[in-house]
């Protein structure tokens, strides 16, 4: 397994910096997700301040976005970064596609797959492959003129992963992209059990194999060496808490049968009592969700034991720069072992 860092929020102002410092330390990739700030900015500024870190969207919320808009940007970071982008792309809820960003959200798993056909096609355009020209059932590109066309790139090839928390969403995953950005509210059991069935299902509907796709999943974990230890198990139980409040990812917690603790805090997030869910996190939950050891050493042997055979990439949800470069080292060189 390769080791990532994953962070919720990057401000561009710090982009450079904590990219050159995730490099330095050892990481495989830096993935960055879409809360506060367009996930792809930071990234720019990451592009031309590294030059090994693969730099991965974890994920851009692809339909807030015409895939014209998402391929151009895609296509000049790739550029900056020398072929080092990964771009993770996600339907989002309903809620927020609808209310948040006030577009559309029929048939979501149709229409990513429409998106990413597009992507490809747009891609191929810049390339000098073929004239614009695409029409599907939700999108139409048929308008290029040179003074709008980036043109070729020495790395036209940018690998698409997608999120994936329903079965739905990995079998289309499976079929059509390069690789799977799983959320991090998912277990080893739900992934091994649930995930990677549909994910098969989609490889064989393609005619491709397990070997074709790269499977990447942050991970909440505990080390009781970290001197932060007290902090980020608040921290952990409360993201938890938060994803286990929305219904779009109910799935996994009837994988596990706790659809009563899921109702209730969907209920709470409701009402606004965002401060109450965190104490209705359950410790069998926590033990589900989280991964702990005693010692980064040991961190890489119990991910291995959870995650072997099923993440190709597992990324440390959280700040990744506050782990200490000989306790990074350690559980760098573990997870390769395995």
């Amino acid at each position: 397994m390769r080791l990532d860092a994953f962070i919720t929020a990057l401000d561009i102002a710090d982009a450079a910096e904590y990219a050159k410092a995730c490099e330095g330390n050892g990481y495989h990739g830096l993935w960055c997700t879409e809360t506060r700030v367009d996930p792809l900015l930071p990234l720019a500024v990451a592009a031309t301040s590294t030059k090994t870190l693969r730099l991965g969207t974890g994920i851009s919320v692809a339909l807030a976005r015409s895939p014209m808009v998402t391929a151009m940007d895609a296509w000049a970071i790739q550029k900056a970064s020398e072929g080092r982008l990964d771009l993770g792309l996600g339907t989002q809820v309903k809620a927020h596609i609808e209310r948040r960003f006030s577009m559309p959200y029929d048939q979501p798993a149709k229409r990513i797959k429409e998106y990413v056909a597009a992507l490809r096609h747009i891609w191929g355009t810049f390339q000098g492959e073929h004239r614009l020209s695409f029409k599907g059932d939700f999108y139409r590109f048929d308008l290029m003129s040179p003074f709008f066309d980036p043109g070729p790139i020495a790395h036209p090839a940018i690998p698409i992963y997608l999120a994936a928390v329903n079965d739905g969403m990995f079998r289309a995953a499976g079929e059509i992209a390069d690789g799977i950005e799983a959320h991090p509210f998912s277990t080893p059991a739900y992934l091994r059990q649930v995930a990677l069935p549909a994910v098969q299902a989609g490889l064989e509907r393609s005619g491709r194999a397990r070997a074709d796709i790269t499977v990447a999943c942050p991970v909440f974990t505990l080390v009781e060496a970290s001197p932060t230890y007290a902090a980020d198990a608040a921290y952990v139980r409360g993201q938890i808490a938060f994803y286990a409040s929305t219904p779009t990812y109910r799935a996994v917690l009837t994988h596990h049968g706790w659809d009563a603790v899921g109702e209730e805090l969907s209920r709470l997030a409701r009402a606004g009592m965002f401060n109450e869910l965190a104490a209705h996190v359950t410790e069998p939950m926590v033990d589900a969700f989280v991964t702990r050891a005693r010692t980064y050493e040991e961190l890489a042997v119990r991910l291995r034991e959870r995650y072997g055979g099923v993440l190709d990439r597992v990324g440390l949800y959280g700040d990744a720069t506050k782990i200490d470069r000989e306790s990074l080292a350690a559980l760098t060189v573990g997870l390769d072992g395995g």
